[in-house]
């Protein structure tokens, strides 16, 4: 868990960032990023230079070529402001600058160092590039839990929605959702709308906190450490954002896919994820010719929220499970797009849980309603019943501020999901219930809790008018009273 001093580090570079010029949340972030890897560079060839001492050999992996020993974090941080500004920005013949070093490491050195074409240095004047370096490296990073809580919470500063309908999900919601489908040990999960890879990053987490004793066994390392964790995002910056977030938190060779997950470039992805876990874009609207045919024979549509379950379906082994967030509209719209991709859903696979959530989730960045599907892709049907719950609570003030509260029904959607059966009985006028599936089929697939839900209304009885009268009268009766009192008292 992240401290009050790392708080209050991470607050101070976020502030002289905005004070020096960068006031756009994402390249704070990726700047900051940028930094952090470069530190992550020196530290990983200080490990092996103590290492080659020990045994007294050459140095085995070298980052830092011997000409270029200013460039290490532990050199230039000890410079003046000048020196350092020039040795980020100004190249000479046959010698690289720090930052275009760090874009040529090699995939070697991580899974960052594969997507950094496109990075571009943006700290703008030598003052805030020492002041930054200066706070970076007065942070303890020293272990898997402090790198990563570091990082999450500076992601925690993004303010502002990204570009169609893309926001961040908060954290405590991933975690749920994890927990609800509690990632299993030979799973291969994916995040087809990957962003900042926090469902990957939750998952991993999950395995760390319920099943160290996995890390025992070699087989497992290997599949956790390479094809476990599968990412795909066609935003470079979040690429690269998505890539420190599991490399600080331990998830070294993930793979990350630089794609539009919908497109003919991503055909080839189909029947390899046995656990999908998203929130894809919502209010997208893509052209037909730009969505992979297959897509498109499950849900006809240019919306990116049934686009996206169609995809996953494709993406899905038999037998995988799913857990997506959607926004409310896809449960009840009438639409024929809509009918058709929960008719999919729940007649030829298994539609497990519907989860709606109040609007105020994912505030600030929006203030849409959502849901959260969890369903098993059979190809045979075998949806009976579907369980229903209606979260009031989740532990924040559903307004801007999202303050801490006590209330949550987080813990109880998670403890009543793993035991269904005694859900069987519960009465629709509570928080949580069954639906069998002739209803929902009757009801046009709607996945609309309000459908099914009872409310109680409490009978209230009102005095009859005459008796309200005759009230009215003595309260008149007494106030012209009071008033004559108070007039002999003034004569």
């Amino acid at each position: 868990m992240i401290t009050g001093e790392l708080k209050s580090q991470v607050d101070k570079i976020w502030e002289s960032f905005w004070t020096g010029g960068i006031s756009n949340p994402l390249t704070v972030i990726e700047q900051f990023t940028y930094l952090l890897f470069i530190r992550r560079l020196d530290e990983i060839q200080t490990l092996e230079e103590k290492k080659a001492a020990m045994i007294k050999k050459p140095v085995d992996r070298v980052i830092y070529a011997e000409d270029q020993q200013d460039l290490r974090w532990s050199s230039f941080k000890n410079k003046d402001p000048e020196v350092m500004f020039e040795l980020f920005t100004k190249s000479s013949e046959g010698r690289l600058t720090a930052f275009e070093h760090m874009k040529q490491v090699g995939a070697e050195n991580g899974i960052f160092a594969k997507y950094m074409s496109g990075a571009t240095f943006m700290i703008p004047t030598p003052r805030l590039l020492d002041q930054v370096v200066q706070l970076i490296d007065k942070i303890k990073m020293d272990d898997r839990d402090t790198k990563g809580d570091t990082y999450e919470y500076l992601l925690s500063k993004i303010a502002t929605s990204g570009t169609n309908g893309q926001f961040r999900t908060p954290r405590h919601i991933i975690k749920m959702m994890v927990e609800m489908v509690q990632p299993k040990k030979e799973d291969t999960i994916c995040d087809p709308s990957a962003g900042s890879a926090g469902f990957l990053v939750a998952s991993g987490e999950y395995v760390h906190e319920h099943h160290k004793e996995w890390f025992n066994d070699k087989t497992f390392r290997e599949h956790y450490n390479s094809d476990m964790f599968t990412g795909i995002e066609f935003d470079s910056t979040m690429l690269r954002i998505g890539a420190m977030n599991l490399q600080l938190h331990g998830i070294e060779n993930p793979t990350l896919i630089g794609k539009d997950a919908l497109s003919e470039g991503n055909a080839d992805l189909r029947d390899q994820f046995s656990l999908i876990l998203a929130n894809p874009p919502f209010k997208g609207s893509l052209d037909y010719d730009g969505v992979e045919s297959s897509i498109l024979k499950t849900v006809k549509s240019k919306k990116t929220e049934l686009l996206f379950l169609g995809l996953m379906l494709r993406m899905l082994k038999t037998g995988g499970r799913c857990a997506v967030i959607v926004p409310d509209g896809v449960l009840f719209g009438s639409s024929k797009a809509h009918k058709q991709i929960r008719s999919e859903i729940i007649e030829n696979h298994k539609l497990d849980a519907v989860i709606s959530m109040p609007s105020g989730v994912f505030k600030p960045y929006a203030g849409v309603s959502t849901a959260a599907l969890f369903f098993t892709k059979t190809g045979t049907g075998g949806t009976d019943k579907v369980w229903f719950y209606d979260m009031e609570a989740d532990g924040f003030s559903l307004d801007d501020k999202r303050a801490p509260v006590k209330e949550s029904d987080i813990p109880d959607i998670i403890s009543r999901f793993h035991n269904l059966e005694g859900e069987a009985e519960r009465k629709r006028t509570k928080k949580s219930f069954m639906v069998p599936l002739k209803e929902i089929e009757a009801n046009d697939w709607d996945l609309s809790i309000n459908r099914y839900k009872e409310i109680v209304y409490k009978e209230v009885e009102y005095e009859s008018p005459e008796e309200i009268i005759k009230a009215i009268e003595k309260l008149d009766q007494e106030r012209n009273e009071a008033l004559l009192n108070l007039k002999n008292l003034i004569v």
